[in-house]
């Protein structure tokens, strides 16, 4: 147990069909061919870690021209970060009582482009970027393939950074462990943080909303790389949660979100 802090930072909101996050929330049948998509709102957080090894970054974000190009057409059309353009990195961290300078160490959940936005603040710099080997290798083949995922944006990552690779699951520093959670993408990672005060586990993308946690529901294929893999994954996280009582927070589980509060710290 160490005795840090957490403090989530609200990088704003997606709107997408809650059918991509909720496999089979909205499928046709005989009696009702054409059933009502739920367009939800869903969360874009980052969290810094006030630890006395360091000042931690999860996760970056998106660009704030995702609206305006950065992104793939079809991706934004999907995906809509309606808010991008009033989330750049800097300012929301100053809203949280931190600056890009205060970061010593960036830790990636994985480099789709609603995560990776951000790391174009720390080219040039010594600050480790944390990611798995697999994430890393992924996250270029598509990029810069035909083949892969379409939710790696190149210009995101394509910096000079300081990576860290990680293999495995990896301990950062006291009370603070990367977990490899693959499914969503190979090198997806999550983190467990044991506080004086508790337990934290963050899912990363292997968990969007509560109902994938709580029901098992799977997202849906355009968003799984394996889809056995998630589910030994999902049960991986569970079995932490119970032997450690942590509080889980979700990727983009809005109202999970808004309970931990603005600016949370544990």
């Amino acid at each position: 147990m160490v005795d840090a802090s957490i403090h989530l930072v609200d990088r704003g909101r997606i709107h997408a069909d809650r059918a991509y996050v909720v496999d089979g929330s909205a499928m046709a049948s005989r009696r009702n061919p054409d059933p009502e998509h739920d367009v939800a709102e869903f969360a874009v957080w980052n969290a810094v870690v006030d630890h006395p090894e360091g000042t931690f970054l999860w996760d970056t974000g998106s660009h704030p021209a995702a609206g305006d190009g950065h992104w793939p057409a079809p991706l934004y059309e999907a995906f809509e970060h309606v808010d991008a353009h009033e989330h750049r990195l800097a300012d929301d961290l100053d809203a949280v009582g931190y600056s890009l300078a205060d970061v010593d160490a960036v830790l990636m959940s994985h480099l789709h482009l609603d995560h990776a936005g951000g790391l174009e603040a720390f080219a040039g710099t010594d600050t480790p970027v944390y990611v798995h080997r697999r994430e890393l290798e992924y996250a270029y083949y598509s990029a810069r393939t035909t083949e892969g995922s379409v939710a790696y944006v190149g210009a995101d990552f394509d910096h000079d950074l300081n990576w860290r690779v990680v293999h495995g699951d990896h301990a950062l520093a006291e009370g603070v462990e990367l977990l490899h959670l693959p499914g969503h993408t190979p090198g997806m990672l999550g983190a467990r943080f044991d506080l004086d005060v508790g337990t934290v586990l963050f899912t990363g993308d292997l968990v969007y909303v509560e109902a994938n946690w709580t029901q098992g529901a799977s997202l849906s294929a355009a968003l799984l790389d394996d889809s056995v893999a998630w589910r030994d994954s999902l049960r991986r996280a569970h079995d932490v949660q119970r032997r450690t009582d942590a509080d889980v927070l979700f990727a983009h589980d809005l109202p999970t979100f808004e309970s931990f509060g603005d600016g949370w710290n544990v």
